[in-house]
């Protein structure tokens, strides 16, 4: 999948958007190696804690369909900002346990783009064999 059409399709999902508190605006899609795609938008809440960042809803929904880190190709996060959005230390948290440590992370505004991923965003993660 090229990087230009995730792209578009997570500018798709951020259509979704409900941001009336910061206004910000945020889209995600997450590309799976079968062709099947899930999508996501922030979802603001006037109680902050509760709002979910649009990674977050499109890993989520991609989980919720029986999707697993190896069934992923990648992630593609957009948000209207002035500058590229990189997830929030929360949604890295989450996205360390949910995608390969390798999967590429697209981040875009539609006029600058950089591909990343885990293991570059978040570094000597905590995870599920630090409970062992």
């Amino acid at each position: 999948m090229e990087n230009k059409e995730i792209i578009e399709l997570a500018f798709k999902a951020m259509e979704n958007s409900y941001a009336p508190y910061s206004n910000f605006h945020v889209g995600a899609c997450v590309a799976c190696k079968d062709g099947r795609y899930f999508f996501g938008a922030n979802i603001e809440n006037a109680s902050y804690g509760a709002t979910n960042c649009g990674e977050r809803s499109a890993i989520f929904a991609a989980y919720s369909n029986g999707v697993r880190k190896d069934d992923i190709e990648k992630l593609a996060i957009v948000s209207d900002g002035h500058r590229i959005a990189a997830p929030c230390g929360i949604c890295r948290q989450v996205l360390s346990e949910l995608l390969n440590p390798d999967t590429p992370i697209v981040l875009s505004t539609g006029e600058e783009t950089v591909v990343t991923c885990m293991r570059e965003l978040l570094p000597m993660t905590f995870g599920p064999e630090d409970l062992q």
